[in-house]
């Protein structure tokens, strides 16, 4: 390092060396920024939403934002399964949304059916996934299809606990877990790792 390198060192200014190579703290910003860009990404779109305007300074407002919140807040970072499949995520939304019309009607015939007062149960279900990404929107998929709410996420066993309604017997309740599971498998064919996805398909 020369004697400029080192003063500049000393005061606190980055030096690139002759190889390209950028300081440790830099690489590590970039690092985090790159695990925390889907919660960024996220962030923008809801800060964006929640205006009900999609201007370039509202997408620049957005960015601002998203990274104060990373940055003062601490997050932890979103870590991803580095595989990502756009045609299943597609399929994933069309069969979200077909679920969401039938689901809709099914509650409804429920709700004008005087004959039978319906029940319900909370139902617990064991994920494979450990993703805290996947997780989360499994969790949101559950919560937005009618017919079901999500109660409680315990992050460490991978666990949902939902209230479902129509659970007359143990049957029912199976079958709750098991349109999870659907969901569950559905999503990891868009962006789990292949090791969830293989032991999702058993």
């Amino acid at each position: 390092m020369s004697g400029s390198d080192a003063g500049r060192a000393r005061r606190g200014v980055s030096v690139r060396r002759h190889g390209g190579e950028h300081d440790p703290d830099s690489r590590q910003l970039l690092k985090e920024l790159g695990q925390q860009s889907p919660l960024l990404i996220t962030l923008v779109l809801l800060w964006m939403v929640l205006w009900r305007s999609f201007t370039p300074i509202d997408l620049l407002a957005g960015i601002g934002v998203a990274l104060l919140v990373t940055r003062v807040f601490e997050l932890p970072p979103v870590q991803l399964s580095g595989r990502f499949n756009p045609w299943w995520l597609l399929v994933y939304l069309f069969w979200l949304a077909v679920e969401v019309v039938e689901g809709s009607f099914s509650v409804a015939a429920r709700a004008f059916d005087f004959r039978r007062v319906p029940r319900s149960a909370v139902v617990e279900v064991r994920l494979i996934t450990r993703s805290d990404f996947a997780l989360t929107l499994i969790a949101i998929t559950v919560s937005l299809i009618p017919g079901s709410l999500v109660l409680e996420v315990d992050r460490s066993n991978s666990t949902l606990f939902l209230h479902v309604l129509g659970t007359e017997n143990q049957r029912d309740i199976e079958r709750a877990r098991e349109r999870v599971r659907v969901v569950e498998h559905r999503l990891l064919r868009a962006i789990g790792s292949r090791d969830e996805l293989k032991e999702s398909s058993r």
